[in-house]
């Protein structure tokens, strides 16, 4: 599925299960040593998922390491993303001749939980919700709205190493699949302050992805 959020040009790979965690490598182990058991599950997917993905591209198979904030270290010459979720895992990579960064989510198809919308989203985001929800009511538009923040952090933070607030990023939905993204946080790391993204609504979940071209 999130093959068709992304460029031609950019490698995925998905599943909807989880592989054995000693499909990690040895480096990779003591990052999930104390893990709950799902945590290892999920861990471990991910990284056969990045792996696959990394494989499309001609990368040979290797250790990805945790770095900072928990995000992955990706091999030399390359950018990524990974995401999780119940029943879903997926990566997404590219050649960083092609694309600075890459930030891909992927949540249940459901209600953002009582309470959690006023803390993510700003009052304009709001309004446009309601208008998009009277038009598509079956599909959850805060849901997609909070799936295409957390691709907007993924992106942000390997260029920039700093966090970003929810309130940091401004997003316009539309109801043919793209969002557009206005950062209202500056860091010339960036290199823009406007970013473009796809969401897909499939399967039972929605997915959002972020390509930032090279």
């Amino acid at each position: 599925m999130i093959e068709r959020i992304l460029p031609s040009w950019a490698a995925c790979a998905e599943e909807f299960g989880d592989v054995p965690v000693e499909t990690l490598f040895p480096e990779e182990m003591p990052f999930i040593a104390k893990s709950a058991d799902v945590r290892r599950r999920t861990f471990a997917t991910g990284r056969y998922c990045a792996r696959t993905a990394l494989g499309r591209l001609g990368v040979p198979p290797g250790p990805i390491p945790q770095g900072e904030r928990g995000a992955p270290v990706w091999p030399s010459g390359t950018v990524g993303s990974i995401t999780h979720c119940d029943g879903y895992r997926a990566a997404a990579v590219s050649l960083t001749r092609d694309a600075a960064s890459i930030g891909i989510d992927a949540e249940p198809h459901g209600p953002l939980p009582e309470g959690v919308l006023p803390s993510i989203a700003r009052e304009e985001e709001i309004a446009a919700l309601r208008a998009l929800s009277t038009r598509e009511p079956a599909i959850h538009w805060n849901l997609i709205l909070f799936s295409a923040k957390e691709s907007v952090y993924k992106v942000w933070f390997p260029l920039t190493g700093r966090w970003l607030d929810f309130s940091e990023a401004s997003i316009e939905l539309d109801v043919d699949g793209g969002f557009t993204v206005q950062l209202l946080a500056d860091d010339p790391r960036m290199g823009t302050n406007r970013l473009t993204g796809r969401w897909l609504a499939a399967g039972g979940f929605i997915l959002t992805a972020i390509v930032l071209p090279r």
